[in-house]
């Protein structure tokens, strides 16, 4: 599919305007918190950047995915934490500082497991002799996108606090909406092959999302985490950034199509995110 002005200047846009408003809610004493929190950092990020990446590729077999569309899943595993985590977090009653640096040290540690993980999946998926190797420039094109948006958003919140407090509320509800438009935008594009697209990976996308979301509450749970330690870790795996997916599957490896698991897992996240804060709070310790 032929590249569009969503998907040229929307794209890097809509990522951008999400991570400075991450970038809003993070202060240098976030990063401290990893020596407050050690063993719940350990577990989600063991979770996140080991448990996941096995379960998916173990899902792309099973349910047989072609080799773009497995790859695309495999894209959804490597991401960090989405943006509404920390929101989806607060309503569940979870620890959303614990939320808060989970996603900084998963976005720092992504500038490593991303390339890492895209490389081996083109391996393990796709004939290497048909695919274009991930440029070290685009990658720093994809970190400049996600990363920079991030620190300017702290560099307002740390020297313009009035004004990050101000932007902090439109940001936040821009971000939701330019995410939702994002995924829908991704989806019609995708149109003409929606239909058989859902048919191929929809099952996968919802299997990886509950899974997702399971093994980040009760993996915590069984090591002695608490219960609101554990909703954070829960949102934090099962909310992956569905935008920084799709971003990386059009602007980096330039395939479209690799794209359309992070769109309809991102449609999903928000009903299954919902669903799991209700039942985790029905739930008695």
């Amino acid at each position: 599919m032929q590249s569009t002005m969503i998907t040229a200047v929307f794209l890097p846009l809509a990522v951008g305007i999400i991570m400075l408003g991450l970038g809003l809610s993070l202060t240098p004493a976030d990063f401290r918190r990893v020596l407050q929190y050690p063993r719940a950092v350990l577990v989600g990020l063991i979770c996140q950047t080991i448990i996941l990446p096995l379960i998916c590729y173990g899902l792309a077999k099973a349910f047989g995915l072609s080799p773009e569309l497995a790859v695309g899943m495999m894209l959804l595993a490597a991401s960090p934490g989405g943006a509404s985590a920390n929101l989806f977090s607060h309503l569940a009653r979870g620890d959303v500082a614990l939320n808060i640096t989970l996603t900084a040290v998963n976005s720092v540690l992504s500038l490593i497991t991303l390339p890492l993980l895209i490389g081996l999946s083109l391996a393990a998926f796709m004939d290497q002799e048909k695919t274009v190797p991930v440029q070290f420039g685009k990658v720093l094109q994809v970190v400049g996108v996600v990363i920079i948006p991030a620190v300017i958003g702290m560099l307002i919140r740390d020297r313009k606090p009035a004004l990050s407090e101000r932007l902090d509320r439109p940001v936040r509800i821009t971000s939701a909406v330019l995410l939702a438009v994002l995924v829908i935008a991704a989806l019609v594009q995708q149109r003409d092959m929606l239909g058989g697209a859902i048919l191929a990976v929809g099952g996968a996308a919802l299997t990886f999302n509950l899974l997702s979301l399971a093994i980040g509450y009760f993996i915590p749970r069984m090591v002695g985490l608490d219960r609101r330690q554990a909703i954070a870790c829960g949102m934090e795996i099962g909310i992956h950034n569905a935008a920084l997916a799709i971003a990386i599957a059009d602007k980096v490896l330039g395939n479209q199509t690799m794209a359309i698991p992070p769109a309809i897992y991102g449609i999903l996240m928000f009903f299954t995110a919902a669903a799991f804060s209700v039942i985790i709070n029905r739930r008695k310790d």
